[in-house]
């Protein structure tokens, strides 16, 4: 059988079960979401095709450690800094402010 040449590429392997069941959708994973959806509106980035380009061009240990909505996230990221649209000292600041606010959130 046929070895995937990136973690993506599963194509014809054999996977497990899927649950096709309901699943939650946390907030964050609504905001990316919501994020995504903006910046194709707003012309940031052409079509989902973009942002998977940017998905299969993450590391495999990226890929796997990373869940779904973390690797549009990380895909959006990278494709908004390339474009020169967010600067990296920009969403540096913006995460860890949020890491900050998560870690206090979490003290209390």
């Amino acid at each position: 059988m046929k070895q995937p040449s990136k973690p993506h590429d599963v194509g014809g392997l054999a996977g497990g079960p899927i649950d096709p069941g309901e699943h939650d959708i946390a907030y964050w994973e609504w905001q990316i979401d919501a994020m995504i959806r903006l910046a194709l509106k707003k012309g940031l980035i052409s079509d989902f095709a973009e942002m998977r380009d940017g998905i299969e061009r993450l590391a495999p240990e990226d890929y796997e450690r990373l869940n779904y909505y973390e690797r549009w996230a990380t895909s959006l990221a990278h494709t908004l800094l390339g474009k020169g649209v967010v600067s990296r000292e920009a969403l540096d600041a913006k995460v860890a402010e949020i890491r900050a606010r998560q870690s206090a959130e979490a003290s209390q």
